[in-house]
């Protein structure tokens, strides 16, 4: 099929079936409904394989399906590209798996939550403590999560969890999907600075896992986790936590040349340029994002989606700080009456949810130094010692002499 061929065909199918005001009536089922007959038609993931509710597309022509989508605001498609859970259990997930939780994510009869970072485990997410116990057809699981988005509402967990303690930390780690419906879990909200409560602590006590919804096998959660974690930075770079905009915005991507118009700053040569500067960096990183795109489709996890999520973070603080000046000293009320900056100050506490989530800038930069300008490896002093090992002796209470001196002996 041609590529013309194919937007006829998605344009034609669009026409005849999309009605906004049936499917997207959230007091109904007409956006399941919607979602079913996308899959059912192949729209949903055009590039995954027939054999999984795909067309076989090219990673090309799957981008044409949903930018035709985008265009009568459809939605539904893409999900091959940006649907975490539904690729992860397509690429690593048993028969079972597959059978069980596939449709559901797709259709969004499933919803899920990322079990990843720890109290003690977030920059570091390859320490986690939460154990997996494999008892006869099923995993025992004990331990806690933080920072988890949509817990509470949550019908699975992707899991990150500790299934063998006597090796390097990367290595006795798996990743399994996790029903959360059930005794054991206990969900609780954390209250952010913006007023928002996205996020939540999960508490597991002797909490069950089928055998079959591990991901891949034993020992090898952390290669899934980097599949994982590629697929969020990708998404957060081309701009998610924008996207979850304020209460007050009626749009999620800050217009700057609209908001310097309406309080007459548009004649400030300097801001001109700043508003320009901050137009270009969108538009460089939206060329890196076809770049991360690309290497996605190719089944890389590429260190590409890190400078993409790192650009997009700076783009969010920038696009506040000059939000900032074209408001002035209005910018310091926060209140219905000044829409602009009540909206201003929301998106720059906002920002740093792109900053944090899916690993910090930080970790970032790391990424970026080591994968992308082959920069040394930061010294990792417990990387090649059995995990159980480097609980014993952890950092706080070891001098960094000795730091140094167990780094050289494990290598």
């Amino acid at each position: 099929m041609t590529d013309e061929d194919l937007i006829t065909e998605v344009r034609d199918w669009l026409a005849d079936n999309w009605e906004p005001v049936r499917f997207q009536d959230t007091h109904s089922n007409g956006p399941l409904i919607w979602r079913q007959m996308v899959h059912a038609r192949g729209f949903a993931v055009p590039s995954w394989p027939t054999a999984f509710g795909g067309l076989g597309l090219t990673p090309d022509q799957s981008k044409l399906v949903e930018t035709e989508f985008r265009k009568v605001r459809a939605p539904g498609s893409g999900q091959d590209r940006s649907q975490i859970g539904a690729n992860l259990v397509m690429q690593y997930g048993t028969d079972q798996a597959r059978t069980d939780l596939l449709e559901g994510l797709i259709t969004g009869e499933f919803t899920y939550c990322l079990l990843y970072s720890e109290p003690g485990a977030g920059s570091d997410l390859a320490a986690v403590r939460t154990r997996a116990d494999l008892a006869d057809d099923h995993y025992v699981i004990n331990g806690q999560k933080v920072w988890t988005s949509g817990a509470a509402t949550a019908t699975f967990g992707l899991l990150l969890a500790r299934t063998d303690w006597d090796v390097p930390k990367h290595a006795g780690l798996s990743f399994l999907v996790c029903p959360m419906k059930q005794e054991g879990i206990e969900v609780r909200p954390l209250h952010q600075i913006n007023g928002d409560s996205h996020f939540n602590e999960v508490f597991m006590d002797n909490v069950r896992v089928p055998a079959a919804y591990l991901l891949s096998t034993e020992g090898n959660g952390w290669k899934v986790m980097q599949k994982a974690l590629a697929y969020e930075r990708l998404i957060m770079g081309e701009g998610s936590a924008e996207r979850a905009r304020s209460k007050q915005s009626q749009d999620s991507r800050v217009d700057l040349v609209t908001l310097a118009k309406a309080h007459g700053r548009l004649g400030d040569a300097s801001l001109r340029q700043e508003i320009a500067q901050a137009i270009a960096w969108r538009r460089l990183n939206e060329y890196n994002g076809q770049r991360a795109q690309a290497a996605v489709a190719s089944g890389e996890a590429s260190p590409l989606m890190s400078l993409g999520k790192l650009a997009m973070s700076r783009v969010l603080h920038n696009d506040t700080r000059i939000m900032r000046e074209i408001l002035g000293a209005q910018a310091l009320f926060d209140d219905p009456s000044f829409a602009d900056a009540q909206d201003m100050n929301y998106r720059s506490l906002h920002a740093y949810m792109n900053s944090i989530g899916g690993g910090t800038d930080q970790i970032q930069r790391n990424i970026i130094g080591e994968r992308v300008l082959n920069l040394p490896r930061e010294v990792e002093w417990d990387r090649d010692i059995p995990f159980r090992e480097s609980q014993a002796v952890k950092p706080s209470g070891c001098s960094a002499t000795n730091q140094m001196r167990i780094a050289r002996q494990s290598g």
